[in-house]
């Protein structure tokens, strides 16, 4: 599985964010829908919420796209 940093320069983002900043939606809009037809865990946990907030050091794994860290820009 590849690994993919995200470097965040705010507390935190959302999940929505997250989708669209790696292209892997092209809107904000389309967060919902794509959340409801894919599964994907934030923390080992299943997860369906676009505004899930994400905070440095929680990771994302999206299947078929990758595991995304989430890194404060701060600590870089």
């Amino acid at each position: 599985m590849e690994e993919h940093k995200v470097l965040i320069t705010t507390p935190f983002i959302t999940l929505g964010q997250l989708l669209k900043m790696e292209d892997i939606i092209g809107s904000g809009g389309q967060a919902k829908w794509y959340l409801r037809e894919h599964s994907l865990e934030v923390n080992d946990e299943p997860e369906d919420r676009r505004g899930k907030k994400l905070y440095p050091n929680d990771t994302v794994n999206i299947p078929g796209e990758g595991l995304f860290l989430i890194r404060s820009r701060r600590e870089e």
